[in-house]
């Protein structure tokens, strides 16, 4: 019984040492690796879709169709939110429900955001990935936007100016 014990466990560990002690879904490796393909250098912002503030508030002045997607929990919605015509809260751990997916419009411009600009890169990238090809995330969240126009000027509903080309 001991030698066949003795025999066993190094075959036991040389298997475990052969196969990997972790596996992944090789298939959704790959649609990322896709996915990823065009982010490289100093577009790479531009190819995972980040919008700058300055260009959300001009594509808002230029009365561009656009929806605001906040993605924060309500108890932060509760502070302040997105104004925007037609924009929508779904908090994150509630968005890829089938009814919530459904909320989202195709046919505009869908803009993702929170407080810091985290949560709205994992949600943006995630809904890019099932398909929805016009969602962008605001860099930098609702803090970048605060920080690019300054307190008195958030405060200050913008006036729409045609967008220079």
């Amino acid at each position: 019984m001991l030698v066949r014990l003795l025999t066993t466990i190094p075959l036991a560990i040389a298997v475990m040492l052969a196969t990997p002690a972790w596996s992944y879904d090789a298939p959704m490796a790959e649609s990322y690796a896709k996915m990823f393909t065009p982010v490289k250098g100093a577009g790479a912002g531009k190819a995972l879709h980040l919008m700058k503030p300055d260009a959300l508030l001009n594509k808002i002045k230029a009365k561009a169709p656009l929806v605001g997607l906040d993605v924060r929990t309500p108890a932060e919605v509760g502070v302040f939110t997105v104004t925007l015509p037609g924009s929508m809260t779904i908090p994150l751990n509630e968005l890829f429900t089938e009814a919530n997916l459904a909320r989202i419009p195709t046919d505009k411009t869908v803009v993702v955001l929170c407080k810091s600009g985290t949560r709205a890169t994992a949600a943006g990238t995630a809904l890019r990935h099932i398909g929805f090809e016009n969602v962008y995330i605001l860099k930098g969240g609702l803090k970048a936007l605060i920080d690019y126009m300054g307190p008195k000027e958030a405060n200050t509903p913008l006036k729409a100016e045609p967008v220079k080309k």
